[in-house]
This record gives structure tokens, C-alpha cells and sequence, in this order.
């Protein structure tokens, strides 16, 4: 049994999880209960930590988290804003200097 991922969110952790079981892998949450105990120990040792039964499955399912983790848009490109030339970075849907939203495709 190996430790794949710890995060401070006991939702990532959890998602997941039901993630990887429906991939077919096997694995566990442990510390789901210890942030009471924040403050004795270092807040970083008790966050909720998810571990693969099957050492074989560890790289596996390390990429898999890796891939889920890094999807989304976060490699949108740079935009700039039509009505005030400002320039955004890809994630931003809304001009923060005039208010102005994104069209779709806009560069």
C-alpha cells in the first residue's frame, strides 16, 4: 500500500478516489478524521491522504491523478479586452479593469 496524494481539501481527496475506484483501482482514505488534532500536530500531517492498495497500480493511477488534476482550462491563452485593450490571462471570463465579458473565441 502506497500514499498517492494528500491535499487540505477532504473533497479532492475524496473525488478522487471515486475516481480511481471506478477505474478499477483500489484504494483507501486515511487521516479523514484528524483536523481536530490540528495545532498538537503540523496541520500538513493531518490532512486526509489517499493510498493504493496494489503497488502495482501505483504509477498507473499516479499519472491518472496527475492528468485529472492538470485538465480543465488552465492553458487558455492570453486575451485582450475589446473595450479597453487590457489584457487578461486565459482564465478570466470578465474584464477586471472595465467589466466587459469574453466573447467566445476572442483572442
Amino acid at each position: 500500500m502506497k500514499r498517492i496524494y494528500s491535499s487540505q481539501s477532504h473533497m479532492v481527496v475524496a473525488l478522487l478516489k471515486d475516481i480511481l475506484e471506478a477505474s478499477g483501482i483500489s484504494c483507501v482514505i486515511r487521516n479523514e478524521l484528524l483536523a481536530g488534532a490540528a495545532g498538537e500536530l503540523p496541520p500538513i500531517e493531518c490532512w486526509p491522504e489517499l493510498w493504493v492498495m496494489d503497488d502495482d497500480q501505483y504509477e498507473w493511477a499516479r499519472k491518472f491523478i496527475k492528468t485529472t488534476l492538470d485538465a480543465g482550462d488552465h492553458g487558455r491563452s492570453v486575451w485582450q479586452c475589446q473595450q479597453c485593450d487590457e489584457c487578461l490571462e486565459g482564465q478570466f471570463a470578465q474584464c477586471w479593469r472595465c467589466g466587459q465579458v469574453r466573447e467566445n473565441g476572442q483572442k
